[in-house]
């Protein structure tokens, strides 16, 4: 019996031929892994700790069914029999644990996101309709494709079943290829398989039966679809009712599995892994109208970061599942510890997108800010951190949350450790960035880590500012700066004298009076920009948004960056880009074009509001020169970055003493 009130969460459910421990579900996400198109080491370690985590279900990320499916170029692929060592791998080790593996067989259609040696594929679709977000204009799929993409959903599954894996998992989600047979604004055929409903629901149809003969019975196949498209041309909710309802009478599937979102426009891909300014458990409803008229499981996902909330969803009757994925992400053993009723100890994943679905879109392999460890499972074991060789004194100076994961880090491997704060409270510049608007929750990284703290025993001195004299009172063994930064403040021509010129820190501070008509000027092209814009439009400000980058956001994760573009175009922000601050004269500030070097001239400004980056506030390592103890620097104090590299820093220092 679980030791906590999760009486949904953690108890088991039936799907098809396969009995699952718990209703906790890591649904299928992109790694960047995967080297050679099978599964590698690194993903078997990566699935390995939310296994090891207690997940009841893990479905592992795409596999592509058909040469023309390789949309990246880390994907996986079903097509040969060299897939099946590595899936054997990992069901091997899931049912170990009494954990579940399910595998996404999956084709993109016409949702081809890279090329795979710097040239462009061709893309397929049921018809000749291009998409908003990669430009791509597909090829109509003839019958003879057709035909080989509806046996290949059936091959791979095949090769899964082979391998030891519990079951398949269609995907006809996110506008991928089922899905734009579904929609009518995108499928234009007339043969068999466009124009009605019936017509557009055959190649679907199709791919589950070939896939059903193939597997059997006693293999579960399922399929993944998106409720709401999210997106102009996107699949409709009635539209996807309409389809499951039809499945579900044919009988062939074993559970749904619900999402929100397309990946063919900037809109609808927002909700393939949607930020922090999104509710949570938002599908929720949907999957409740699926639920009540089906008569297989139904599966949920979409921003279900807290044990909590998936119980509140269970118990309403919502959905059988819940699929937790960053919430695994960010804390491995999350369902573990909400079985044994540790909720405090539960790392929250706070929806900032930066690690996870952002290092994909950069081409680098999954991780998390919070837990850097995520991704990196060959190199960093938290659930089974090395104990440190000999004892030593460690004195940690700084509590934003670089210092902080050091301080966690060496003190869980024995160390004897304190760390020092100038201030009244940890969490350094996380603390302003939650006070930007839709930013609260990234305040939850200081909570995060204050628990880890208390867990691993590190002592916490606060209000106490680290000099020479106190190091060589204490003589730790170790010092490991990481007192952070501060604005970085150019010369700007005429600021001086008639501009009224305040930085990014001293708005959140409340530090200053901005008038009502406020020019931004953004060098960072990062949050600070964006939220200090969208803060003084929404206090009623004329905001102009000036960046010296290709667009504003150019540096967020693309879901952040694309849904704050909207905000800010709803509030009436004028964004210019390619825009150097050159400088002020009364209520004109000037601007250079970054490229072309013609000025650029902005009249009746009140406030000019500065985000130009930060500089480095490290003292105490020049302070120290000729100290003989070991010295590490963490965070923004070796450089100014963002709090994903001094988290990094953090446990990559932590674990070297």
């Amino acid at each position: 019996m679980a030791a906590t009130p999760f009486r949904h969460l953690f108890t088991p459910i039936q799907v098809g031929h396969v009995t699952i421990k718990n209703r906790i579900l890591s649904t299928g996400h992109d790694t960047s892994l995967p080297t050679d198109g099978t599964v590698n080491e690194k993903l078997v370690a990566y699935h390995r700790a939310r296994i090891e985590g207690g997940c009841g279900l893990i479905v592992m990320q795409v596999a592509g069914v058909h040469e023309s499916a390789r949309y990246t170029s880390h994907i996986l692929m079903a097509t040969t029999d060299a897939c099946i060592p590595g899936y054997r791998k990992v069901a091997e080790l899931a049912h170990a644990h009494g954990t579940r593996v399910f595998g996404q067989i999956f084709h993109p259609g016409r949702e081809i996101m890279e090329s795979q040696d710097g040239s462009l594929p061709v893309a397929y679709a049921p018809s000749a309709v291009p998409n908003e977000r990669f430009h791509v204009m597909p090829q109509p799929l003839s019958q003879r494709m057709i035909d080989e993409i509806v046996a290949g959903y059936a091959s791979a599954a095949a090769r899964l079943k082979r391998a030891g894996i519990d079951g398949c998992e269609i995907v006809a989600s996110h506008g991928y290829l089922p899905s734009q047979f579904l929609n009518p604004r995108l499928n234009r055929r007339e043969d068999k398989y466009g124009g009605s409903f019936e017509n557009r629901l055959r190649f679907l149809r199709e791919a589950i039966a070939a896939t059903r003969a193939k597997v059997g019975r006693d293999f579960v196949v399922g399929l993944r679809i998106s409720g709401e498209d999210m997106d102009h041309n996107g699949q409709t909710a009635p539209e996807a009712l309409e389809a499951l309802l039809a499945l579900d009478a044919d009988g062939q599937l074993d559970y749904y599995n619900v999402i929100a979102g397309s990946s063919a426009s900037f809109a609808g891909a927002v909700h393939i892994v949607p930020p922090m300014i999104v509710g949570t458990g938002y599908v929720a409803p949907f999957a409740a109208t699926v639920k009540a008229k089906v008569r297989k499981p139904v599966f949920v996902a979409g921003r279900i970061n807290q044990p909590q909330i998936a119980e509140q969803i269970l118990a309403s009757g919502q959905a059988d599942m819940c699929g937790m994925t960053r919430a695994q992400i960010c804390d491995p053993q999350m369902a573990n510890k909400a079985q044994e009723g540790r909720l405090d100890d539960i790392r929250a994943c706070i929806g900032c997108n930066q690690a996870c679905i952002g290092h994909f879109h950069l081409g680098y392999a999954i991780s998390c800010i919070q837990h850097p460890e995520t991704g990196r499972e060959l190199q960093y074991d938290s659930a089974h951190r090395a104990p440190a060789a000999k004892k030593r004194k460690v004195m940690v100076v700084g509590g934003g949350p670089g210092g902080m994961k050091t301080a966690a880090v060496v003190a869980e491997r024995g160390h004897d450790v304190t760390l020092y704060e100038a201030s009244e409270r940890l969490g350094g510049q996380a603390l302003l960035a939650q006070l930007l608007p839709g930013r609260a929750e990234f305040g939850g990284i200081v909570t995060n880590l204050t628990r880890e703290l208390e867990r691993a025993g590190a002592k916490v001195v606060k209000r106490t500012r680290v000099d020479r004299a106190l190091v060589e009172r204490e003589k730790p063994d170790v010092v490991v700066i990481a007192t952070g930064a501060e604005p970085y403040q150019p010369e700007i021509e005429g600021a001086a004298e008639s501009g009224h010129v305040v930085d990014a820190w001293q708005v959140l501070r409340g530090e200053v009076n901005v008038g009502s008509s406020v020019v931004v000027a953004d060098w960072r092209c990062d949050w600070i920009g964006m939220g200090i814009a969208e803060k003084l439009a929404r206090d009623g400000c004329k905001v102009r948004l000036c960046v010296d980058g290709l667009h504003a956001g150019q540096r967020l994760p693309l879901y952040v960056r694309d849904s704050w573009n909207g905000i800010l175009h709803k509030l009436g922000v004028e964004v210019t880009n390619y825009a150097r601050l050159y400088g002020v004269d009364g209520d004109t500030v000037y601007f250079q074009h970054a490229t072309s070097a013609e000025p650029m001239l902005l009249e009746g400004i009140d406030t000019v509001v500065t985000s130009l980056g930060h500089r480095r506030v490290a003292d105490l390592e020049a302070e120290l020169a000729g100290w003989n103890g070991e010295l590490h620097l963490v965070g923004d104090c070796a450089t100014p970055r963002t709090a994903e590299e001094a988290v990094l820093d953090g446990l990559k220092v932590g674990t070297a003493i």
